[in-house]
């Protein structure tokens, strides 16, 4: 069991000791252990025993457990809480806005234990008669229940993607010498996936047959020679059959988006997808340059194919330097040194190092003197590590008023400065775009950090006029970030195309906070490709030299001196 695994189960354990009314120092210490076991540089299976109770944080209780899910793969007491509670007040602990005193007081006092009853308990506003609970409060468990209710059986991009790279295998080698080949949104590289879809030269008949053997797969429709499966029990996978001689041509028609193929058909296209060898030539049929699945969305793509104009879209080989990226100095799990190290060994140029501001009070935000003690030992390191650099960058926080977290003669100290919001998130349109305009206009914000606080499935993120955000950032030369955590790919990139139109520097920034937190870059580079970045117009592809001149120029346009 690695140390992820142990401080979630830390950390349920807590909450669910809380649910039950038990002692609030003892949850306590289990939470504060979950806390403690995050930040680790080293895995507990790898400690030896002595040690591990001689890590600060962690105490005679806290460590027995941790040496039983060791030893075990299991934890006694978490399993006995778990026991005891009723599985849906386990679904209710994931709506935000619930902690687990007010899941305590729904559950004891109004006696709901599921989702739907909680729902309707909202409905009917009997969680007014609760102490503790307003109109507000009432409103949002309301909405943030909504919302997970609409997001089950959906999955990011990322969380589905071994699992559709392993099944195409399988299916491959298992239906042989048949073609397979995976189409639709997976193909599209869209950033949420419905299902899994898969084009395959056989018959329904054999698919049924074939993948009915398979563990995992239940058949849970059919719709002529398409099948749909629930795969694991969560899943759902369809499988499109056909013949030998049609599988690029269904392929072609299940990979492009319904408008796509309404316009590429409009374009005259449609007499040259039966019976293609290839997709390659029904493109060429059609006298249109090769589109790339991910653009395929039926946005302009079809004409800049006509044109021969279409980008040429950035590749993860593209990205030059980390930017973006947390250390140990606030939130982050492992050294300025190792982090630096890493990105060299990696390949990367430089490495920017924007640790989290003063008022991220809860992330080890960087006070004034932090600030300087830092970037005395980024000096030292560019004097060890060089030519490979880091530069001096800060995670500023926007403040309610759009100011940034701190004086103009520290923001100049840094070559570049991410502005982000991470604050009272629950802002009207009107209050986030004077927050974000005022940011924006700031002479030392260099790069617009997740526009809008969107976490994928989780939350919507505060309502942003974004044509007026970009046109802001191209005024005052302002790159805004493509943050690479599959979790925000945040700008969406549907407005990517728009940005680029502005001549917006994009930023594909993976917000790193380990070194494993670089893979990122991945999932911001397939959401990047969809908008039509190339390596000219994203920040993060400059080379170490092209940054440098890039951040001198900006600094002299801008008057700022140190």
């Amino acid at each position: 069991m690695d140390n992820n695994s142990i401080a979630d189960n830390f950390s349920l354990l807590s909450k669910l000791m809380d649910i039950h009314g038990e002692n609030s120092f003892k949850a306590k210490s289990f939470a504060s252990a979950a806390f403690t076991i995050e930040k680790l540089p080293t895995q507990l299976k790898e400690t030896s025993r002595d040690d591990i109770f001689r890590i600060k944080g962690i105490g005679e209780s806290t460590g027995k457990s941790i040496l039983e899910m060791l030893d075990t793969n299991s934890f006694t007491l978490l399993e006995n809480y778990l026991n005891i509670t009723p599985p849906g007040i386990m679904e209710i602990m994931k709506i935000k806005g619930l902690g687990p005193k007010k899941i305590a007081t729904i559950w004891k006092e109004l006696e709901v234990e599921s989702m739907g009853e909680l729902l309707y308990a909202c409905n009917e506003n009997r969680l007014l008669l609760l102490k503790g609970f307003g109109e507000k409060t009432q409103d949002n468990v309301r909405q943030n229940i909504e919302f997970y209710l609409s997001n089950r059986n959906r999955f990011l991009f990322a969380e589905v993607e071994e699992i559709a790279h392993t099944l195409e295998k399988q299916l491959q080698q298992l239906l042989a010498p048949a073609p397979v080949a995976l189409t639709g949104a997976f193909r599209r590289q869209e950033v949420i996936i419905d299902e899994l879809e898969l084009v395959i030269a056989t018959t329904p008949d054999i698919l049924r047959q074939q993948l009915a053997a398979l563990p995992g797969f239940t058949l849970t429709d059919s719709q002529g020679h398409n099948l749909v499966w629930k795969y694991n029990d969560k899943l759902n996978v369809v499988t499109h059959a056909c013949e030998k001689e049609d599988f690029y041509s269904l392929l072609f028609s299940t990979t492009g988006s319904a408008t796509f193929m309404d316009k590429f058909n409009a374009a005259g296209g449609a007499s040259h997808i039966k019976n293609a060898l290839s997709e390659e030539a029904i493109f060429s049929g059609a006298g249109i340059a090769f589109i790339p699945p991910c653009l395929r969305e039926g946005l302009n793509e079809i004409e800049l194919a006509r044109q021969q104009q279409l980008p040429q879209l950035i590749t993860r080989a593209d990205i030059k330097g980390i930017v973006h990226s947390h250390s140990q100095w606030s939130d982050g799990v492992d050294t300025l040194e190792e982090m630096a190290i890493a990105a060299r060994d990696q390949g990367f140029e430089y490495l920017v190092l924007s640790d989290h501001s003063r008022s991220a009070f809860y992330a080890n935000g960087l006070s004034i003197e932090r600030v300087i003690a830092q970037q005395e030992q980024i000096d030292e390191l560019n004097k060890q590590l060089a030519p490979f650099r880091i530069f001096k960058s800060i995670e500023a926080d926007i403040l309610n008023d759009g100011s940034l977290d701190y004086p103009d003669e520290i923001l100049a100290r840094f070559d570049l400065v991410i502005a982000s919001v991470h604050s009272n998130l629950k802002m009207t349109e009107e209050k986030a775009m004077a927050r974000l305009l005022k940011a924006i206009e700031n002479p030392y914000t260099t790069i617009l950090g997740h526009m809008t606080g969107r976490l994928l499935l989780s939350r919507n993120g505060y309502p942003v006029n974004h044509k007026t955000i970009i046109d802001a950032c191209a005024e005052h030369g302002v790159a805004i970030e493509l943050n690479a955590h599959p979790r925000r790919l945040d700008i969406d990139w549907t407005w990517i195309p728009y940005a680029l139109e502005k001549k917006v520097l994009i930023s594909i920034d993976p917000d790193a906070h380990s070194i494993q937190g670089y893979r990122d870059i991945y999932y911001g580079t397939l959401a990047a490709q969809k908008g039509g970045v190339t390596k000219a117009n994203n920040l993060s592809s400059f080379s170490v030299d092209m940054l440098d001149v890039y951040l001198q120029e900006r600094k002299k346009q801008k008057n700022i001196l140190l």
